[in-house]
């Protein structure tokens, strides 16, 4: 087992002025399971191959342990990746494609069978060890990958992407196996995923990048309740967080129709007339009646997924735009499409960013 630091590591592509991944600096646990989530082009599969030695450092520094395996290739590093498109020999068993690696280093046979089975019985292999890839599922294959990794007892797991082969189900099956297995075997792992719920569920800490930069990195639970600026507040929670520009007046924000409460020390912070963006979960908000100070919306939809419900409302922003609201509401009691209704937000439960620089303002 091992820990995993990037050391202000860069990357820039050929013929490329900007890094693809600028100056990161983070520290992994030994035993901890770091997600690196972030949208398309943010920089998060870079930063994985520099680990993995697939991608030139230009700058930094990457240490696995105590080892700087900076110019190391990957042979050398004691790493074990897993694709997103599994990368499993077709023409080779379940238990020839687990025990590859293993024959590559000349381990014997028996012990790499023992390995092999030890693995399977972790996954729920055993009775898949016969088959080609072909005769699986892409769940079945992907335990496979999996199993290829655990076989190498690798002072660290690699993974990149590797539940966007399948199917919603499976994802949400499989990614609660992966975490519990993670726990199990106790090894440092790096997980690529641009799906935030993903990186909500699986990790101990959760790193954001934006634009090769690492925006915040964090429990989940601290990404979602105090976010470091709007990047991560409209990335992070899903439905997204409702953001939304005003003025700081002597009472709060003004938003349009509605002045949304505000501590004082966040407005002198802010400074009177001041341009600031809020931000409120849409289960910090509920529907008031229209003599209550609120924010009049248009119900567009209402999704009503059972337990829960979501209204999806267009808000008027003082020009001829409007600005789509979405709120948890009650599930037995929606309101009608079409129908205009007033939303009010919990003072408590407000995210106050500066408009200028994005950054969070409130504490």
């Amino acid at each position: 087992m091992a820990t995993v630091t990037y050391d202000a590591a860069s990357r820039i592509y050929p013929g490329s002025e900007k890094p693809a991944v600028d100056k990161l600096n983070l520290e992994i646990a030994d035993g901890e399971f770091m997600v690196l989530v972030g949208p398309s082009g943010c920089g998060k599969s870079t930063s994985l191959r520099m680990l993995a030695g697939l991608e030139e450092i230009n700058d930094g520094a990457v240490r696995i342990g105590d080892r700087d395996v900076t110019h190391l290739p990957p042979k050398d590093r004691d790493i074990a990746m897993v694709f997103q498109n599994y990368a499993l020999y077709p023409h080779m068993s379940v238990a020839e494609n687990m025990g590859f690696a293993l024959k590559m280093q000349g381990i014997p046979k028996e012990q790499r069978l023992q390995k092999v089975r030890e693995a399977a019985q972790l996954l729920g292999l055993e009775e898949f060890l016969d088959r080609k890839p072909k005769a699986l599922s892409g769940g079945q294959r992907q335990r496979v990958a999996m199993g290829r990794a655990i076989v190498r007892e690798p002072k660290v797991f690699l993974m990149d992407e590797p539940l966007s082969n399948l199917d919603a189900k499976l994802r949400v099956s499989t990614r609660t196996q992966i975490a519990a297995l993670q726990r199990r075997l106790g090894i440092t792992t790096v997980y690529v995923t641009h799906d935030q719920t993903e990186a909500m569920t699986m990790g101990d800490r959760v790193a954001v990048l934006k634009d090769g930069l690492l925006q915040q990195n964090d429990t989940p639970l601290n990404l979602y309740d105090k976010p470091n600026n709007v990047f991560v507040a409209g990335f992070i929670g899903s439905p997204a967080m409702n953001l939304m520009d005003g003025k700081v007046t002597s009472e709060g924000i003004d938003v349009g129709s509605y002045v949304v409460p505000l501590e004082a020390s966040v407005r002198t912070k802010l400074g009177q007339d001041a341009a600031a963006t809020i931000g409120i979960r849409p289960e910090a908000l509920r529907i008031v009646s229209n003599e209550e100070n609120g924010l009049t919306v248009e119900v567009a939809v209402v999704e009503e997924l059972g337990a829960d419900a979501f209204l999806y409302g267009l808000m008027g922003t003082g020009s001829d735009e409007q600005k789509e609201i979405i709120a948890r509401i009650d599930a037995r009691r929606p309101p009608e499409k079409g129908s205009k209704v007033k939303l009010a937000a919990d003072p408590e439960r407000i995210h106050v960013f500066s408009t200028s620089t994005g950054d969070r303002v409130s504490g």
